[in-house]
């Protein structure tokens, strides 16, 4: 049962989210021989403020 995770920021549209769930749905399962069924995915919005990179806050570095 392979699990994946996905951390991004904060703002992707629900169709998006779904489209993404399916191709790495398929995907995983096509390469590990596995069913879409037994793969999860877990999506896990961030706001930028809680994501730091390079030494700086990811609201600062990338400002809307």
């Amino acid at each position: 049962m392979p699990i994946i995770r996905v951390e991004m920021w904060e703002g992707r549209t629900l169709d998006q989210k779904r489209k993404l769930v399916e191709v790495l749905s398929k995907e995983t399962a096509r390469i590990t021989g596995c069913s879409v069924e037994s793969v999860y995915v877990v999506i896990e919005d961030v706001k930028k403020e809680n994501w730091g990179a390079g030494g700086q806050l990811c609201s600062d570095k990338y400002p809307d």
